[in-house]
């Protein structure tokens, strides 16, 4: 066993004191002044250095100036041992003031290099907290945003495991005005109690958890549920937590982990059932993204006493300025689209569509201004067999396949073309009115597209290839979007083309003027996800609407409703939905089909007094349950 001298303990309790940090440095320093003030006054008494210098107390002070102030020595007289020991006294002030400016400095250099890693604690309440990092961070702080417009003041608090200036500078460039809302990050892992509690998540209104695309990340998504769940106890107070996942069959763990707390989204799925429905519907798109984002119309449910007892069918009519879609009951049942004669109890809320929650007003008019000479009520023609093109294949596929065949007639067909085998022959055998065919040859080159002739397609549908990485599956998924219009433009032929793109600025690169023309992206689940963080019972609203089950969007002649080139108000539009049992929420006008301008046309809760003339080409916007 090696010795240890007495040097050695001395360097060894000197090292550990100095690592203590800046303050040990300073209190280092004011012993090292102290020491060279009382020794320095101790042998000017004892040697009777100063005659004139007095007793103790004033060789403290004055040594006390020589070391504050240099230029102190230069009144000194004396003997030379005396003014030499002053000297000693100065350079040791010197000495010890350059030091205490270099630790200063790397104290002060310290602290913003621990700012900079973005570890300090969120001092918040009543805030919205954003855990993890991937590119659908960007619209769900938009529409966060958005929805903190009328709070004075707000704040959202992103905790990723990536440095905090680069987040700081990506949200910068990617949103401009952040309006009331101040945004905040951190460093640190979502999974790690300790890193979670620096965004104090127990004072939030909401937590929001992004996966990234990555496989697996369905695992740590459970993972910090859990975490929040043991942060947060077993209290029924606290956020509620709204999550993705990526993968449906995680879906039933996930509910485990997040007890009555947190709200699942199964990202595939629900992109899945948007896509199929916009396929087949003109303009439904835009209905969809109107809904979603908070700079439309939004989702409220509006309890008002004088409601109590009415019918559905007159309750539709008693808001000029915002459209009912269904009754959430006392119980917490939401039903989309229920029958015109259910009636409204007490204590059941009315779902709404409106600019904002303070548009939600009866109208003062008893009786809806209806013209019965412009109802004109026909059935919707027979559903015919459809061909849907799929280029692409991905894990979106089954699911997607799967909500088609949910809403086309019987004998339909989807032709696949992928550049690798995609697996469906399970998938053939649980598919009730579309039977699929496969093709394997590459989607970008333009001798493949020619000879599928993709104009007797009714719609064909572009998803990015699984095998690539995100920048790579946009870029062949821009050049198949690009040979699709090009070939709709030379047979001088329309049909919508619904594509898949990941990336956000690969989106803005193809954006289109047509209605028809669908981007999907991310950026729906985001939009969705933010609104669900506002208000959980939307997740059950949101379910049924983009399901082929129960009450969904429809968009359908205005024939089907009134007379040919009608002058009516939308009261009389409304009631002839009635009549068949749907809920009537807007029209589209032909003439804006390509004006983007306006919105394609499409108007969602228009006010009801508003007298519009309709062509026959119009459009009508129901939410009816076939």
């Amino acid at each position: 066993m090696p010795t240890i001298s007495f040097r050695d303990k001395l360097k060894y309790r000197f090292d550990n004191f100095m690592s203590k940090g800046t303050g040990a440095l300073i209190l280092a320093l004011l012993i090292f002044s102290v020491a060279i003030i009382l020794v320095a006054s101790a042998i000017v008494l004892l040697f009777n250095l100063d005659d004139g210098g007095g007793d103790l107390p004033q060789q403290i002070w004055n040594n006390l100036n020589r070391i504050i102030d240099a230029g102190y020595l230069g009144g000194d007289e004396g003997n030379w041992p005396f003014l030499i020991l002053m000297l000693a006294v100065t350079a040791g002030g010197i000495f010890i003031f350059s030091t205490l400016i270099g630790v200063l400095t790397t104290g002060l250099e310290d602290k913003i290099d621990q700012l900079r890693k973005g570890r300090s604690f969120v001092a918040e309440s009543g805030h919205t907290v954003i855990l993890g990092w991937s590119p659908q961070v960007f619209s769900v702080v938009q529409e966060i945003i958005l929805a903190n417009e009328s709070l004075k003041r707000a704040c959202i608090a992103v905790l990723a495991d990536k440095d905090k200036v680069e987040m700081e500078d990506e949200l910068r460039d990617r949103i401009e005005d952040t309006l009331s809302t101040k945004i905040v990050c951190r460093t640190g892992d979502p999974v790690d109690m300790d890193d979670l509690s620096i965004v104090n998540p127990t004072a939030a209104r909401s937590v929001i958890i992004l996966p990234e695309h990555e496989p697996g990340s369905d695992a740590a998504t459970l993972k910090t549920v859990l975490a929040l769940n043991n942060i947060m106890g077993d209290t029924d107070e606290g956020p509620h937590i709204s999550a993705l996942i990526r993968d449906s069959r995680n879906l039933p763990a996930a509910k485990v982990a997040g007890g009555g707390r947190a709200v699942f989204l199964t990202a595939t799925e629900i992109i899945a059932r948007i896509t199929a429905q916009t396929s087949r519907q003109s303009g439904l798109s835009v209905v969809a993204t109107d809904v979603l984002d908070f700079s439309g119309d939004e989702i409220y449910f509006h309890r008002d006493d004088a409601l109590t007892g009415m019918l559905y069918r007159q309750a539709i009519q008693a808001f000029d300025e915002s459209a009912a879609l269904g009754v959430r009951r006392a119980s917490g049942d939401i039903q989309l689209n229920p029958s015109m004669d259910s009636r409204i109890d007490a204590g059941d809320s009315l779902i709404v569509l409106a600019e904002d929650d303070d548009k939600v007003v009866l109208s003062r008019d008893k009786e809806p201004a209806v013209d019965e000479s412009a109802i004109n009520l026909s059935d919707p023609p027979q559903a015919t067999p459809e061909k849907t093109l799929l280029l692409g294949w991905n894990v979106m596929g089954p699911p997607l396949v799967h909500s088609l065949d949910g809403y086309v007639a019987g004998g339909s067909s989807v032709h696949i073309v992928a550049p690798t085998p995609p697996e469906t022959e399970a998938l053939a055998g649980e598919l009730v009115n579309t039977t699929p065919s496969v093709q394997i040859a590459d989607t970008t080159d333009r001798a493949v597209l020619d000879s599928l002739s993709v104009t007797d397609f009714h719609q064909v549908i572009v998803l990015s290839q699984e095998d690539l990485e995100p920048s790579r599956a946009d870029a062949a998924t821009l050049a198949t979007l690009l040979h699709l219009r090009d070939i709709a433009d030379t047979n001088n032929a329309s049909f919508p083309i619904i594509t898949e793109i990941f990336d956000r600025r690969t989106q803005d690169l193809a954006r289109t003027a047509r209605a028809d023309d669908f981007i999907v992206s991310d950026r729906l689940l985001s939009l969705m996800l933010a609104q669900v963080s506002e208000n959980r019972e939307l997740a059950v609203v949101f379910d049924e609407l983009f399901s082929s089950e129960g009450a969904e969007f429809y968009i359908r002649p205005v024939t089907q409703y009134l007379e040919s080139s009608a002058t009516v108000n939308f009261h009389t539009l409304v009631e002839a939905a009635a009549r068949k049992n749907q809920t009537a929420v807007g029209y589209r006008l032909a003439k804006f089909a390509s004006d983007p301008d306006q919105d394609y046309g499409v108007r969602l809760n228009p006010a009801k007094s508003e007298s519009v003339t309709f062509s026959a080409d119009d459009m009508v916007i129901v939410l009816a349950d076939d």
